[in-house]
């Protein structure tokens, strides 16, 4: 079991940039991927990123590729999503979660109910 800690999340203009923080504790979460994803509001929840604990192995939806980055620092317990010449589509509550022992491709089809999510973290872009 892992929990989650969201944070970095805030308001900015169009082509301006974030950092999102997601600090991870407890027992063991080594074999754990990791991923972020994002609901509007009045919209589904959408994948973002994803990213194993161990190795380099990253996947990113097709609307930030190019712009966000998700990358970890496992000393830290922290993975990070690097968000680069930001839109107002990408505003959203922006969650972290974590499923143990699936690759990055399989994340993103998980039901919600079989993920470890944080508390969400707001990023508004403004035009």
């Amino acid at each position: 079991q892992v929990q989650l800690v969201e944070a970095g999340g805030g308001l900015v203009q169009a082509g301006g940039f974030l950092r999102l923080s997601c600090v991870l504790s407890g027992r063991t979460f080594s074999s754990h991927t990791m991923g972020w994803f994002r609901q509007a509001p009045g919209k589904e929840r959408g994948f973002v990123a994803a990213i194993k604990w161990s190795g380099d192995s990253t996947y990113s939806a097709e609307s930030v590729k190019g712009r966000f980055t998700i990358s970890r620092d496992n000393a830290a317990n922290t993975v990070y999503l690097q968000m680069n010449s930001l839109k107002p589509e990408d505003t959203a509550v922006y969650y972290c979660a974590a499923a143990p022992r699936v690759d990055t491709l399989v994340l993103m089809t998980l039901k919600a109910g079989l993920l470890n999510w944080g508390q969400g973290t707001q990023v508004t872009v403004s035009s």
